[in-house]
């Protein structure tokens, strides 16, 4: 069970998270990441990121890209979060799939 301070920091780092994948992928037309979710270790070193890309047949390109950014996705981070946080947690980064999941269901009960 997460305590309040882990909540407190999971939405901040999702809210920021948001805000520099958006601007990052304005110059890319046609594809959109947005965090699902976001979780913190108990000792706040570890961020747990769920992005979601449409259209989700470039998930696995987008994920790569985000993977070989993480330094500078972190960076970019620390700079929005330096005066909240002491420690900028290290970034991992997951494809949420919980909408395809939820189409192939929706599919599926139509047939």
């Amino acid at each position: 069970m997460q305590e309040t301070r882990q909540n407190k920091i999971a939405r901040l780092l999702q809210k920021e998270l948001a805000q520099i994948f958006q601007e990052q992928t304005r110059a890319m037309h046609g594809v959109m990441v947005s965090v699902t979710r976001a979780k913190v270790s108990p000792d706040l070193s570890i961020c747990t990121a769920y992005l979601s890309v449409f259209p989700s047949e470039r998930g696995e390109e987008i994920i790569n890209n985000v993977n070989a950014n993480m330094k500078t996705i972190r960076y970019e981070l620390g700079t929005r979060i330096r005066n909240q946080v002491r420690i900028i947690p290290e970034l991992r980064f997951f494809i949420d799939d919980s909408l395809d999941y939820i189409d192939r269901i929706d599919q599926l009960l139509k047939k």
